[in-house]
């Protein structure tokens, strides 16, 4: 077989599969998977902004009525909250910022790019469970007032930590 020219044929010199189909280098294949994560990370970022709205329409629509709200629930709640926020920084500063330092020397590491995934999925969740405290509570008889510092927190530590691509700095 002759070896051919690039041309408008799309074919690469001594292969006969056109471009898009030739082989890619590890980086390159490590580049479209952290650009595919990020799209994923992104998209669930957004679902869940969408979802602690959806909670505190459903938490006002379906809420209790005239229920009398348990203070120390109240409490419990509020004391988990703050537990929560501080595990949020805690899992960003352990597992995505350390995982984004390597991540921007070393874009090949696959284990690297899995720990800096699941500490973004890991503080949505979290984000996303200081939001439900405020769901349980207007459902247990709080008022909306109540509950809506959870909603307000779940919702703009979710919005503020969107993912990020790693870059050298």
């Amino acid at each position: 077989m002759r070896a051919v020219s690039p041309g408008k044929s799309g074919i690469t010199k001594g292969c006969s599969w056109p471009k898009k189909f030739a082989r890619r280098s590890a980086g390159s294949r490590t580049i479209i998977a952290m650009q595919g994560i990020l799209r994923t990370l992104r998209t669930m970022q957004w679902a869940m902004l969408v979802s602690i709205l959806l909670y505190a329409v459903v938490g006002e629509a379906l809420g209790s009525g005239m229920r009398s709200a348990n203070a120390s629930l109240s409490y419990v709640f509020t004391t988990a909250g703050v537990a929560i926020v501080g595990v949020i920084f805690v899992v960003r500063r352990t597992l995505v910022l350390r995982s984004a330092e390597s991540l921007a020397s070393h874009p090949d590491d696959s284990l690297t790019l899995n720990h800096w995934k699941s500490g973004y999925i890991a503080t949505y969740a979290l984000c996303e469970a200081l939001a439900l405290f405020g769901l349980v509570l207007r459902f247990t008889g709080c008022r909306f007032q109540q509950s809506l510092p959870f909603y307000i927190g779940g919702f703009v530590l979710l919005f503020f930590f969107g993912p990020r691509q790693p870059v050298s700095v």
